[in-house]
């Protein structure tokens, strides 16, 4: 057996093997496809809560902080007016 027909038996081989591999039915592809749009949907979900977790947490800070700038100028106030 020469080289040349050692590739071509392998690429037809290869090519064989690929082809059966790739072929989907329709129905495999809407499953698929259904089960791409849950992963989506469950990837959507815990993005928002994640991001509502954060903007909690954030919010509680920034009141939190308010709050004490609120008491540390009515302390200001307080002194002045002494």
């Amino acid at each position: 057996m020469t080289i040349k027909h050692f590739l071509l038996a392998t690429a037809l081989a290869t090519g064989s093997l690929g082809t059966t591999a790739i072929a989907q039915t329709a129905k495999d592809d809407a499953k698929d496809a259904g089960q791409d749009v849950k992963d989506a949907g469950k990837a959507t979900g815990a993005a928002a809560k994640k991001t509502g977790s954060a903007t909690k947490k954030n919010a509680k800070k920034g009141a939190h902080k308010v709050a004490q700038k609120t008491d540390e100028d009515a302390d200001k106030v307080e002194q002045k007016t002494r």
